[in-house]
């Protein structure tokens, strides 16, 4: 069984991850942690996140317990991630990431932190996501010169990043499916006598209310006809059990960065 500590432990993630290793076959939950001075801190893990003792005592820090897992699976947020990520290569833990807002110089500093390590990082783990990634690949290859290519993310209120961590690996993949700059063709607002739609744009629109979990689609606009590509996720298990696999998968793996597509064998 692989030792997994979570990240997080009382966060919406968090709480779910321990739902579905208390499930798992390959998976055992050892240690779980929250940001200092938080409320979760010293209680049990499986009270906090609904399911009744585990005798897992929530910790204050990755360091009070980062020697008793094999890997660390981490849903927080970008600062607190990398703080984490430090902790876990100095002390050889692997790491799945599904944290979300991570790019530019701070996902350059997570690659420079852990180099050596072995790490799965994506910004779904949902396996549909994933299989979605490599479907609009293949439609942007042969459609995307005569398409206009659109994506629309639509999340819950409380989502504190936009456009989605998903929506931008769906725009990327589009972009370098068609040869295209992401930083020169995205559109991520449009207002006003803006003219005619440039045919190289890729179109990155947020919708955010409710609770809704996560909704992507991305659209094939062409004369006369359209293609739609959507997931809608109905909860948060799809990813937790996504974080599941991948966390199964790295410990036995050399170092390196991989995805969701190296854990699902779509590469």
């Amino acid at each position: 069984m692989v030792r997994a500590i979570v990240a997080g432990a009382a966060g919406r993630m968090g709480a779910r991850i321990i739902h579905m290793i208390s499930a798992s076959k390959e998976v055992v939950l050892t240690a779980a942690f929250e940001r200092p001075g938080h409320v979760a801190v010293n209680q049990d893990a499986g009270l906090v996140a609904g399911l009744g003792k585990l005798g897992i005592r929530v910790a204050g820090s990755l360091a009070e317990v980062v020697k008793e897992g094999d890997v660390l699976i981490d849903f927080t947020q970008a600062d607190a991630t990398l703080d984490n990520a430090g902790v876990a290569a100095s002390n050889g833990l692997a790491l799945v990431i599904g944290t979300t807002g991570i790019a530019g110089k701070a996902l350059d500093e997570l690659k420079e932190l852990l180099k050596g390590c072995r790490c799965v990082m994506s910004p779904n783990m949902s396996v549909g996501v994933n299989v979605m990634f490599r479907i609009a690949e293949e439609m942007a290859e042969i459609l995307g010169k005569d398409y206009d290519m659109e994506i629309l993310e639509v999340h819950h209120r409380f989502k504190k990043d936009a456009p989605s961590g998903t929506a931008m690996r769906l725009a990327q993949i589009l972009a370098a499916a068609t040869k295209r700059s992401l930083d020169a063709v995205a559109v991520y607002e449009r207002k006003g006598m803006i003219g005619e739609r440039k045919e190289e744009e890729i179109g990155i629109q947020t919708w955010r209310g409710g609770d809704i979990t996560g909704e992507h689609t991305v659209m094939f606009g062409g004369i006369g006809e359209r293609l739609e590509l959507i997931h809608r996720a109905h909860n948060r298990d799809n990813f937790a059990r996504g974080a599941l696999k991948a966390a199964a998968w790295i410990v036995g793996r050399s170092p390196g960065f991989y995805d969701m597509q190296d854990v699902l064998g779509l590469r």
